[in-house]
């Protein structure tokens, strides 16, 4: 295939006619050389277009695999929905890879382009996947985010490992990274800079009654006649708002915390619903209820977002489940919700319809720092989102000061100023215990020495210069790891000399020291746990072991909850006390971390992780997701987060028992894994097995005195269809046979949970 075949199935497959500025600058630069670059440019500048380019060439013409990275699971499914449309009708054949960390999917070698999370692709390169060297090149979504502390690092030690074992082309994206040129030197690349954008964006400040807008390519005169003023005493946001409805827009309204995005999106519905039509009420209101009915049982969340999207209006936020997100971005693309009040994480890359963004708070509440500035390429990154290809020809990013000082510093650094500098977030001892341990696991290195040459290869070095503070960490982390028996240490070479070379010969024999690891060690690495976490559960189920206790439910939720995995912990309220005292009274002597001291300062925390332990235990009685939300303040999206994280951790301390001998323990931490997983009593463990029976129906059938999967087999289908409907009773009544038919023991599963 030819690059001009290339060029032409992507533009036509996409809906245009030509490359645009910068697609034809990446063309000249060589992206379809096999050539990494760096391509820094505006949202909605084509950048997706240059990465689908080059993976074309790459699959059709070279025959090689394309792994395409992104940092989210919502923009992961985004680009797997639009990529499969497109090109499985060429016959390139798409996968998507973001879900169990403890599996090495060998199924993807059958995939060409393989969308995937860099945590998930770190999970696979521990693993040591066959077909890696068959990939040609990668694609570095949103490279920016490796100033991220949280995502950062573990995306620096995925690109770093590919340019060692596979030494594909890389081609990093991003719409804010000022310092594109030092990310290109390198990673090996060239890099295009380009500020072209489809969409003219007009940013602009609303402080003192008007609004003023900034375009450096357009003249003072031009900027004069599109600046304009509010409505007389009226709220900055209301102002807005009213000149967006007359406009017929949508809007994106970014508040830096959850109950500020419900709180306007309620205010903004409230005053918007008196203008819409009838057959969009009617609509809304359809939406509405579907938001409302997300779950089992309607929270008070659930109820207050239904009000916001019947007046045309949503918040978003991560405390949402994950259907209701789904719903208001479908819903704003359709254009049948006007605003959405969103927390930052809406930034991330999603594909949103608005016009006009509204940035309402400029400063956000940080743990260090207090009340401060959000970042400028945060900031940015919310802007960006304004003026899509598809719907617009303009868009405008209005930022609201609340006082002059705000509004100076706004318009030097946001609408006229350049996003920070990315800098690596390697060189702390968290994320190095993690990654050290993953590479001496996997055989990416067997001694010190390359471990250094490893970290020499990471963006880190090569922005500082200077691996000595790394080093120190190192050796820190090995020698934790050998003291937790995760690694091994075998020195090379004969006996030292007591002469003059002694220190030197240490040196070096430290230097060339085997590192292997141990069988246990390389499960932890496998299991995607911090070796610090790994310790502690091993710890307590060796406690428990000494003392010949068999672990229950509460106390094996507390020890998954105090992990570095479960921060942050639940927030203690002034109700929370009395119930969370009172819980470690009772349960102070089983177990498996004694609490500290209550002068100590890890005593908050402690309790902190005692509330977590008992919210997720109360899901497991089977209480509701809105009593959840109001006695304990948790939100759904929240709480599915949590339990998501709990069932890996229960995951990795059965497997973890299992390699140790601790066998005693392994009914106990299987039973408790299932009722975290589906929410239920142990009573309802044997229905659960079924496709089709989660926690309501299991509830259902056993209040119906329908109990395992004899009382299953006796029931009429007549009478179980009226306890869980005719489709789900027909289904459960197939798998009942194809059990049966395999010849499986009938009282297998009820012997399990027994």
């Amino acid at each position: 295939m030819e690059n001009e075949d290339v060029v032409r199935k992507i533009i036509e497959a996409s809906g245009f006619s030509q490359p645009n500025p910068v697609q034809k600058a990446a063309l000249e630069a060589g992206i379809l050389d096999g050539k990494s670059m760096v391509v820094a440019a505006p949202t909605a500048s084509g950048k997706t277009l240059i990465a689908e380019m080059a993976a074309l060439k790459a699959i059709m013409k070279e025959g090689r695999k394309v792994l395409y990275i992104v940092p989210l699971r919502a923009l992961a499914s985004e680009k797997y929905e639009d990529f499969r449309r497109k090109y499985e009708p060429m016959g390139i054949r798409v996968a998507i890879s973001i879900g169990d960390m403890d599996s090495s999917d060998p199924w993807l070698s059958r995939y060409d382009l393989i969308i995937i999370t860099s945590e998930k692709l770190d999970s696979l390169l521990r693993r040591g996947i066959p077909w890696i060297g068959d990939v040609g090149l990668v694609v570095a979504d949103e490279i920016h985010l490796m100033d991220s502390p949280d995502r950062g690092p573990t995306l620096e030690i995925v690109l770093t490992r590919l340019k060692q074992v596979a030494r594909p082309a890389i081609l990093a994206l991003s719409a804010t990274v000022s310092n594109h040129e030092e990310i290109a030197e390198w990673l090996e690349a060239g890099f295009i800079k380009s500020d072209w954008r489809p969409v003219k964006l007009y940013p602009g400040l609303c402080f003192d009654g008007e609004v003023s807008f900034f375009h450096p390519a357009e003249s003072m005169k031009s900027m004069k006649s599109r600046n304009f003023r509010l409505a007389e005493g009226e709220a900055p946001l209301k102002s807005l708002v009213d000149d967006t409805m007359k406009k017929g827009k949508q809007s994106l309204v970014f508040v830096n915390t959850r109950k500020g995005a419900e709180s306007a999106a309620e205010n903004i519905s409230r005053h918007i619903a008196k203008v819409l039509g009838q057959k969009e009420k009617e609509e809304l209101s359809g939406l509405a209820e579907k938001a409302a009915n997300a779950l089992d049982r309607p929270t008070i969340q659930c109820k207050r977002l239904a009000a916001c999207i019947a007046g045309g209006a949503a918040f978003h936020h991560a405390g949402l489940a994950s259907g209701q997100r789904s719903l208001i971005e479908k819903a704003f693309r359709l254009g049948s919700i006007r605003f959405i009040c969103a927390t930052p994480t809406l930034a991330a890359g999603l594909n949103m319809p608005a016009y006009r963004v509204i940035v309402r708070d400029l400063k956000r509440f940080g743990s260090f720092r207090g009340m401060d500035f959000i970042p400028v390429l945060e900031v940015q990154q919310m802007m960006g989102r304004a003026g899509r290809p598809q719907y617009d020809s303009e868009g405008e990013a209005i930022l609201i000061p609340k006082t002059k000082a705000e509004a100076e510093y706004a318009w030097d650094n946001y609408i006229k100023g350049e996003p920070e500098k990315v800098y690596s977030k390697l060189g702390v001892e968290p994320v190095l215990r993690t990654h050290v341990l993953a590479l001496i696991a996997s055989g990416a290195t067997s001694t010190k020495k390359e471990l250094m040459e490893f970290f020499f290869r990471t963006f880190y070095a090569h922005q500082y210069k200077d691996l000595s503070r790394i080093e120190g960490i190192l050796n820190k982390v090995i020698g934790m790891l050998k003291e937790y028996g995760f690694v091994e240490g075998e020195a090379q070479g004969g006996k030292v000399d007591d002469g003059i070379f002694k220190k030197a010969s240490m040196l070096i024999q430290r230097e060339s020291e085997q590192l292997k690891p141990t069988a246990i060690g390389r499960r932890v690495a496998e299991l995607y746990l911090d070796p610090l976490t790994a310790h502690y559960i091993i710890n307590g189920l060796g406690r428990a072991h000494g003392m010949s206790l068999r672990v229950s439910n509460f106390p094996l939720l507390h020890m998954v909850a105090n992990t570095m995995e479960m921060r942050p912990l639940m927030s203690m309220r002034k109700q929370d006390y009395e119930d969370v005292e009172a819980l470690l009274a009772r349960e102070e002597k089983s177990l498996l971390d004694p609490p500290p001291n209550t002068w100590d300062i890890a005593y908050d925390d402690y309790l902190r992780a005692i509330k977590t332990a008992y919210v997720i235990e109360r899901w497991t009685e089977e209480v509701g997701e809105d009593m959840l939300l109001e006695r304990h303040g948790i939100t759904p999206g929240e709480l599915r987060a949590r339990l998501d994280n709990a069932d890996w951790l229960l995951y990795s301390t059965q497997e973890m028992a299992l390699l140790l001998g601790f066998k005693e323990q392994l009914l106990p931490i299987r039973k408790t894994r299932l009722r975290v997983k589906y929410g239920i009593r142990e009573e309802l463990l044997p229905l659960v097995r079924l496709k089709g029976i989660g926690r309501a129906r299991a509830r259902a059938l056993h209040t119906n005195n329908v109990k395992g999967l004899e009382d299953l087999r006796k029931v009429p289908i007549q009478r179980l269809s009226e306890i869980i409907g005719q489709k789900t009773a027909e289904q459960v009544k197939n798998q009942l046979g194809e059990i049966d038919a395999k010849g499986e023991d009938k009282e297998a599963w009820e012997d399990f949970v027994q």
